[in-house]
């Protein structure tokens, strides 16, 4: 399987392609929320890597949180926010 954990000091990863408005939207969405908390995050494409175009290819934007998947297609910022803070 492909890696699709974080790089150092990241907690969320945004997988995505370029051309999705969905992961446009993820991306402000993950922005925000990552920039109010001061949590380091990253976007990667699936473009180039077969493993991760055929597993998350109809699920993009996906979002990982400390390597665990969180979300796809839409990110909600109360619950991103949540999973980041430890609140239930």
């Amino acid at each position: 399987m492909t890696d699709v954990n974080q790089g150092p000091g990241a907690r969320v990863l945004l997988l995505g392609k370029p051309g999705c408005h969905l992961c446009d939207d993820a991306r402000a969405v993950v922005d925000a929320v990552c920039a109010e908390l001061g949590v380091g995050w990253e976007e990667r494409s699936i473009v180039g890597d077969p493993e991760l175009e055929k597993r998350y290819g109809e699920q993009i934007p996906v979002t990982f949180v400390d390597g665990a998947q969180h979300d796809f297609w839409r990110v909600d910022a109360d619950r991103l926010r949540r999973a980041l803070t430890g609140a239930l």
